[in-house]
């Protein structure tokens, strides 16, 4: 504990301590009279995750994972139990409270565990292991009967992990993901040889330069899909993509606020609050509040957030409702790119704490909205209609930093240039889940449309040499410059007016129709499906409209109850915009995937195991130019395979784990210069594998729980470079561990990260020189929770 009142002021522990007294007596309450019970499924199982609550009054409670709950602090009298699930009709129960014993009552909800599971499919299971992915993806049938790979990382995994927001570790869950250096506030992570599109809600979002990094508390759970996936995306790599879906209205009445503190004056405090805002239910909201102080290991820097995420939902009938959804985000850090080190020698010949920042430089400012409107109707229990519409809006007001050369004797001279930026898209979606039978066959219908309308402006004309008293060495760095020596920039015209602002967008349009036929009792799953994408695109003054059907075949065959095959072929379409040093345009990417791959639940669905196969075929793909950073080549074609394996879920008793490994071989297989043909894909790790164990003890310990994980990369190469040479990333091996406690309302969660104090980085050449990006050294980070 010493420690850690050395790195933290006087002040945020008086809020804290203040802040769980206050909790501490609300928990602390005892009435006289008790109601327990527990609560089960039409055929026998317990239900979880329902709310409980007593007709009339502000007492309730949440079933845990036998289905057991209690409610105290009640006068003795006679209580009507409600039992409330999203889109059910409530149950109700009397009960009578003599004010001696306590009541017990048992309830059953008219629904099966699988029906249970889906109703509540948002929110999830504690724990590692998701059966069902959200209704964004559009799929309703369970994830080990799907002819795909995706892998689901729950909420609970990401909390043990102590991550923050996307830009964290959120990659070490999945295999084959790696997070590649980025301008630290958007995430780019590459999967199966590039860059995998950012959804939310299933909506896709990517842009150039964002969209800005979600914070983790508005994080219900993260979805990789890998591969194409035609019935989701109007035009995307190939590889895949990853889906943020965000919290929702559970119809329970509950709460959590944590507040954290951590390494490098880290400050944080967040709260989670969902429940009922009408007597009758029918209501619903969910609010998601964080504020964030974050230091660096490198001085003079900050990144500091806050956020807020309403959400309302009213349920018309059980059959229908309407969700709105906003989300504001507010960042502000020292200039992009300051996290960058350069050096003429090679990687990692400066101290990891070294900068190329100065004290006082202007910050930069993101503000992010979005917002999503959902309606949702259920004609019968075989046929759904859902439509969503979503804006967001980006502006950014800022500069970046670089270097504009570096000598071989360490002389750095760097360079501020002005980013200033605006982003807007909009996006509409509608489709319709059926089902229906032909004979001996059941059908499983998905079809609909896509719309989206990206706009991107940014101003990056206005550049200036960054000039102290002296000549910058990154060797023995001197930060002495004072702020009449930072470079000024003209922001007086509007941003849109500005002769210098380039100018992406895009438009796409996509429609698509997918069969999944069950034969044999289920047995067998053979999916069919088309679509039709239109995009129109502008980049840096050059445009082109491009059209494309894509087919999709997959099967997948159940060898048991838990187990089983499956194969895919699918195929992806990727306009692109913008023209290389020699004026010329880019031609759309298109691409195919090849895959199977074996499925298997373990002792009664606690945890899966998920082995898959792939060649992806990618044509006209685009690196950047290693002869001029500035543009980028079109090369003529690149093959990607590999093996993935994913183990995730409750292993044991107490014992939740998540292990991954993949072998990724990515190269240019056709190029009109023949000497790159062979030669390894920019940002591809050959060999990745991550774990994550978490126990929790048992017996006169139960509460405490211990976890431990690590990341571990072989055969990286760098972003810009795909030659093999010494420019090629070392071996990454980092080491992160916890210990918990939870009783009751109240919790405690203890992270080191880099426990074996590593120097760990990602970077590239560039030019004459290298540049790269290093992660902190030992650190921590203490979290108290208290949940309601």
């Amino acid at each position: 504990m010493k420690i850690i009142f050395s790195m933290v002021s006087i002040k945020p522990w008086i809020l804290l301590i203040t802040f769980f007294t206050a909790f501490s007596a609300m928990a602390n309450e005892e009435g006289p009279g008790v109601i327990k019970g527990q609560v089960t499924t039409s055929d026998g199982k317990p239900a979880e995750m329902v709310s409980v609550s007593i007709k009339g009054t502000s007492h309730s409670a949440i079933t845990d994972d036998n289905g057991h709950f209690v409610i105290k602090n009640l006068k003795p009298g006679t209580y009507t139990i409600e039992l409330s699930l999203v889109g059910h009709e409530s149950i109700f129960q009397s009960v009578v409270v003599d004010g001696e014993h306590a009541a017990e009552v048992k309830l059953q909800i008219n629904l099966a565990e699988k029906q249970l599971q889906e109703v509540f499919v948002v929110a999830g299971k504690t724990g590692y292991k998701l059966n069902n992915v959200s209704s964004s993806l559009r799929l309703t049938t369970p994830i080990n009967k799907l002819p795909q790979n995706i892998q689901v990382v729950s909420r609970q995994l990401l909390a043990d992990q102590g991550t923050f927001d996307m830009l964290e570790g959120v990659s070490r869950n999945v295999s084959g993901v790696s997070k590649l250096e980025h301008w630290d506030m958007y995430v780019r992570l590459n999967m199966r040889g590039s860059r995998i599109a950012p959804f939310r809600n299933g909506m896709n979002v990517e842009s150039t330069w964002g969209p800005l990094a979600e914070d983790i508390s508005m994080v219900e759970r993260v979805e990789f899909v890998k591969g194409p996936a035609g019935f989701m995306m109007a035009n995307g790599e190939p590889s895949g993509f990853y889906n943020i879906v965000t919290k929702k209205p559970t119809g329970q009445t509950k709460g959590e606020a944590n507040v954290t503190l951590g390494s490098y004056d880290t400050y944080r405090a967040a709260v989670d609050l969902d429940g009922k805002l009408s007597g009758d239910g029918k209501l619903l909201y969910r609010l998601n509040v964080m504020g964030q102080l974050k230091g660096s290991h490198r001085p003079f820097e900050f990144s500091n957030r806050y956020s807020i995420a309403p959400v309302l939902k009213y349920q018309f009938s059980p059959k229908t409702s309407l969700t709105l959804e906003y989300t504001y985000q507010n960042m502000r850090s020292t200039p992009i790119g300051t996290a960058y080190v350069f050096a003429p020698n090679k990687y990692g010949s400066t101290g990891r704490n070294t900068t190329i920042a100065e004290p006082g430089m202007e910050r930069s400012v993101f503000r992010d909205h979005s917002s999503f409107l959902i309606f949702e109707h259920q004609f019968n229990p075989d046929w759904k209609f859902t439509t969503q519409l979503a804006y967001f809006n980006y502006d950014q007001v800022g500069t970046s930093m670089w270097a504009d050369s570096v000598k071989a004797n360490g002389d750095v001279y760097r360079n501020m240039g002005i980013w200033d930026a605006k982003n807007e898209g909009k996006y509409a979606q509608a489709f319709v889940n059926g089902k229906f039978t032909t004979g001996a066959v059941a059908h499983n219908i998905l079809a609909g449309l896509d719309y989206g309308d990206k706009n991107y402006i940014a101003d990056f004309s206005q550049s200036l040499p960054v000039n102290g008293k002296n000549i910058f060495n990154i060797y023995n760095p001197v930060h002495n410059m004072t702020p009449d020596e930072f470079p000024v920039f003209d922001r007086s015209i509007r941003l849109k007016d500005r002769p210098g602002a380039s100018r992406l967008s895009q438009k796409v349009l996509g429609v698509y129709v997918q069969d999944e036929l069950h034969f044999w009792d289920d047995r067998i799953r053979l999916t069919l499906a088309g679509r039709f994408t239109t995009s129109k695109d502008e980049e840096y003054g050059a445009g082109v409209s491009e059209s494309k059907v894509t087919p999709r075949v997959g099967l997948s065959v159940s060898v048991d109850k838990n187990t089983s095959v499956y194969a895919l072929y699918d195929e992806a379409f990727v306009p692109q915009t913008g023209k290389d040093k020699h004026d010329k345009k880019f031609t759309p990417v298109t691409g195919h995937n090849i895959e199977a791959g074996v499925k298997r639940d373990w002792f009664n669905g606690k945890w899966n195991s998920t082995v898959s196969v792939y060649q992806i075929t990618k044509n006209n793909v685009l690196v950047t130019d290693p002869e001029d950073t500035k543009f980028s080549i079109q090369l003529g074609q690149t093959k990607t395979r590999g093996v993935e394996a994913d183990i995730r879920g409750e292993v044991a008793k107490g014992l939740n784990l998540v292990l991954n490994y993949a072998f990724t071989e990515s190269f240019i297989s056709k190029d009109t210069d023949p000497k790159n043909v062979g030669n390894a894909t920019p940002g591809t790790t050959k060999h990745i594998n991550n774990g994550w164990l978490s126990y929790q003890l048992p017996g006169k310990l139960k509460g405490f729980g211990v976890s431990t994980g690590y990341q571990w990369q072989m055969g990286r190469s760098s972003w810009f470079v795909f030659d093999g040479s010494e420019a090629s990333l070392p071996a990454y091996f980092r080491f992160d561990g916890a210990v918990s406690w939870h009783k009751g309302h109240y919790g405690v969660n203890l992270n080191v990260n880099n426990i074996l104090d590593k120097y760990l980085y990602s970077g590239s050449p560039y030019g004459n020189y290298f540049y790269w990006q290093t992660e902190a050294s030992r650190n921590f980070r203490l979290t108290l929770q208290y949940r309601w």
